[in-house]
């Protein structure tokens, strides 16, 4: 009797397992906003953002804008479209962050992560990165996908007081 239950209940977990499959789930799970302050702010949440902002990025490794002006404290919504052919990200951070960031991607060109600060965007698609700028000062987002930061896709980000 205990084999039977034993095999009765494997057989519909499995159903479960091949009914449910991928279809129709965002790429994103649905999880708490981190707190974790950084050196250029924190994650946003997306109903507090106060302005969107829409950034290109295209095969000649340049981000359009590439210069942006924020107030400090607030929270924006980047819009991040690859209309390349190639695979590039937007990677938000300071100089140095960026530059050890990209360091790293060299040796690991396979890496695989996802922080709240970064759009990793398939060609042809569009990310969102949410983001609240909690001190003033000069910051800079990039494409770390190997050789493309050392092509010049980088742009600036002001924070104002």
């Amino acid at each position: 009797m205990k084999q039977i239950a034993v095999v009765l209940i494997a057989s519909l977990l499995s159903t479960a397992v091949f009914a449910h499959g991928d279809a129709g789930h965002p790429k994103k799970a649905t999880r708490e906003i981190s707190t974790e302050e950084k050196s250029f702010g924190r994650e946003g949440d997306p109903k507090k953002a106060s302005r969107t902002i829409r950034v290109d990025m295209s095969d000649k490794m340049r981000f359009t804008p590439s210069a942006l002006t924020i107030k400090q404290g607030e929270t924006v919504r980047f819009v991040v479209k690859n209309s390349g052919k190639t695979m590039h990200e937007m990677v938000l951070g300071t100089t140095q962050e960026l530059k050890d960031h990209a360091e790293l991607m060299k040796k690991h060109p396979g890496m695989e992560h996802e922080e709240p600060y970064m759009a990793h965007v398939a060609p042809g698609k569009t990310e969102t990165v949410t983001w609240q700028f909690t001190r003033a000062g000069e910051f800079q987002f990039g494409c770390l996908i190997p050789g493309h930061f050392e092509a010049g896709m980088v742009g600036t980000i002001s924070v104002k007081p």
